[in-house]
């Protein structure tokens, strides 16, 4: 089985850059002026030769660089590869090639084969990356890096060195909100980013007079505390690159983040999709092409007597040779074999594996689920020194609004447990930005209604992050989220969303119903590798029936792993989180009337433990799974296909189900009760089953 090329560990801390080797006063040697200009010209020639490839199939689609050369050379060349970090975005070909990676690298990427350092050949082209240095490897989402990029500077801060972290875009991109919240929050905070705007005057087809008041991202974000900003011509090399040393240095020096908004043109379409003839008159074409950077700083070369027309033209053949010869090699390299399709949806490494696990007799005293969850918190965090907690008011003295983060800030210290903002998508996209280089975030969102502000994050780069790349990078962060109703919350404090989240492919989901197995969970949880969605339902945070004897402090409960709560021969129901409890005292009362019902409690649902289940419909021969999520779309009948593909034989009645009403939870109680699942329901429908 083909496998992916192998990525050289980052470099030390100690390297030395390409920064270095320029003089005081930011002006660079003739050796670094013409590694400046082959770079460019290998940029430029990579893109010429992939709008080739295209026409002739070979390449599946291109988005295009060329007029951005200039300062992505320039601000690559202040900056030290291997050692900073960099999001670039999808026109950012030249940049990589300044930080390092080489034609071949790009072209084996962009024609989707295994040496791709990006993604190995599962990404669109233009997706640059590459672990050897620090080069984070992209989405496609507009906008969602820069959060990102906030916290690995984060995560730079608090390990006390001296690296920066690039984050690029168009001028388009800082249109979505997470641009704002992202400069805000370094800003506040002075971490060590260097945000790129390269302006081109157009977000695909969008004119930057639609997109920013004034025309200028530069001068809208220059009243920010702490932040540098400069406004500068993106076609002209030298001024790019004494602009960029200035902007490094400002990072570097730890007074705050810096922003180069530079003026650059977009020589060729926005991608093999586009058409700019369409919103681009001839003249404003034309008057590009006038700005291109690479004759541009062939004409300051010459004129300063760096190079000679025939050392020029040398180069160029050269270079271009370099490119025919690199687009040889990747056409010949090998793509990704079908074997290799589910590969890093999950990670290979399971830290608590299932196989084996005995559940044990928990002894210590009795504690309600929101102190276990807390105490898991606090024996983790002495476990791990590289995991943090953070959220919204979960820092001492509050404690969180439900008290589950109590007293972590006063023991671990506000490095360890600190507030954010009330900013969900920043709560996400800092995780992510940690997580990559080695941090164990484990994050709050104080309640499941208000999570989808971070829901870009989470299903298009959270859980995407080890696939897209192959399992060169990883985000095993924990959100912990309070969910569930049954506590006169109303329509914005009662949503379940597991219904949802299970349809994410990569994250693992959890809905303990009882102390004893929140606490082993989240232990695990914290433990994995893999990124984790952990509902609590906050109707049990304190219930005395949601209480057990709390486990020892070794205890950790695998993931997949269900519990039968109650046995039984009659009926089977299959149920998690609040609904367990109502399940229990429904077959309690069908006891009663001598039908005999096992309870099993899922505990997660991703991964979920089809072997209980299985094995007790094959006893029973009748299922009803219960859950509170909404009927249409609810896990449940994710559940209930499965069972029906699986278990069809073994059933003597038709799959039932019981869950709350397609209706927003509302606040009255009356109008609460009869949306929401009840003890009445589950024993309605139990009884029709035994009737069967």
């Amino acid at each position: 089985m083909p496998t992916k090329k192998s990525a050289a560990p980052p470099r030390p801390a100690a390297a030395t850059g390409i920064a270095r080797s320029a003089s005081v006063n930011g002006l660079l040697s003739k050796e670094r002026l013409l590694f400046a200009y082959r770079t460019m010209l290998s940029a430029r020639y990579i893109d010429e030769k992939e709008m080739n490839l295209l026409k002739q199939g070979k390449i599946l689609f291109h988005i295009s660089g060329p007029g951005h050369e200039a300062a992505q050379v320039a601000i690559a060349m202040a900056m030290r590869p291997g050692y900073d970090w960099s999001y670039p975005y999808y026109r950012d070909l030249a940049f990589s090639l300044a930080m390092g990676s080489t034609a071949k690298d790009i072209l084996c990427e962009n024609m989707h084969r295994i040496e791709g350092p990006s993604s190995h050949g599962r990404q669109m082209p233009s997706h640059y990356g590459d672990k050897r240095y620090r080069i984070v490897g992209q989405s496609s989402p507009t906008g969602t890096q820069y959060l990102q990029a906030v916290g690995t500077a984060m995560g730079s801060r608090k390990e006390k060195n001296d690296e920066i972290t690039y984050v690029s875009s168009g001028e388009g991109a800082t249109s979505e909100g997470e641009f704002a919240e992202a400069v805000a929050w370094a800003s506040r905070e002075r971490f060590p980013v260097l945000f790129c705007v390269q302006n081109n005057k157009f977000a695909i087809s969008v004119p930057v007079k639609d997109q920013i008041a004034g025309g200028s991202v530069a001068r809208l974000y220059s009243a920010y505390p702490n932040l540098k900003t400069f406004d500068i011509d993106g076609t002209d090399f030298l001024e790019c690159y004494r602009t960029a040393v200035e902007a490094v240095e400002y990072c570097r020096s730890g007074r705050g983040p810096a922003m180069i908004e530079a003026h650059c043109v977009r020589l060729f379409p926005h991608s093999s999709s586009d058409d700019p003839k369409k919103y681009m008159t001839a003249k404003e074409i034309e008057e590009d092409k006038a700005k291109d950077p690479i004759p541009k700083f062939e004409r300051y070369l010459l004129e300063h007597g760096y190079a000679t027309d025939q050392e020029l033209k040398d180069l160029r053949v050269a270079v271009k040779q370099e490119v025919e010869d690199a687009a040889d090699y990747a056409e010949a390299a090998p793509s990704p074999t079908a074997d290799t399709a589910m590969r890093n949806v999950f990670s290979p490494d399971i830290m608590v594996p299932k196989e084996g696990f005995v559940e044990p007799q928990h002894t210590g005293g009795s504690i309600v689920m929101v102190d276990a969850i807390n105490h898991a918190l606090h024996e983790e965090m002495k476990r791990n020194p590289k995991m943090l907690v953070y959220g919204e008011d979960v820092a001492d003295g509050k404690g969180g609004v439900f008290t589950a983060t109590k007293n972590l800030t006063n023991k671990f210290g506000a490095d360890r447990c600190f507030n954010s903002p009330l900013a969900e998508a920043s709560i996400m996209g800092t995780a992510i930005g940690l997580a990559v280089r080695g941090f164990k975030p484990v994050v709050e969102i104080q309640f499941g209604d208000y999570i989808w502000p971070a829901f870009m994050q989470i299903k298009d780069e959270l859980v995407h992050m080890r696939y897209r790349t192959d399992g060169d990078w990883t985000c095993p962060v924990v959100i912990r989220v309070a969910t569930g109703g049954y506590i006169r919350g109303g329509l914005y404090h009662s949503q379940s969303i597991e219904g949802i989240f299970t349809h994410v492919p990569g994250l693992w989901v959890a809905m303990p119903s009882n102390a004893a197995d929140a606490k082993g969970l989240l232990k695990t949880a914290i433990r994995e590798d893999n990124p984790v969605l952990f509902c609590e339902h906050k109707g049990l945070y304190r219930q005395q029936f949601a209480a057990s004897p709390e486990p020892s402090e070794d205890y950790c409960l695998p993931f997949g792993v269900a519990s039968v709560k109650r046995e039984g021969t009659d009926i089977t129901v299959v149920t998690w989180g609040f609904m367990v409890q109502r399940s229990l005292e429904a077959a309690r009362k069908m006891e009663e009337k001598g039908v005999s019902v096992e309870v099993i409690d899922l505990r997660t649902l991703i991964p979920w433990d089809k072997e209980a289940v299985f094995n007790s419909i094959r006893k029973t021969g009748k299922v009803l799974i219960v859950h509170e999520d909404t009927r249409t779309g609810g896990y449940g009948a994710e559940i209930g296909m499965q069972i029906a593909e699986e278990c069809f034989e073994y059933l003597d009645a038709p799959l039932a189900r019981v869950a709350a009403l397609d209706a927003p939870i509302p606040f009255a109680p009356a109008l609460e009760n009869t949306v929401l699942p009840q003890e009445h329901h589950i024993t309605s429908a139990l009884e029709k089953l035994a009737a069967f």
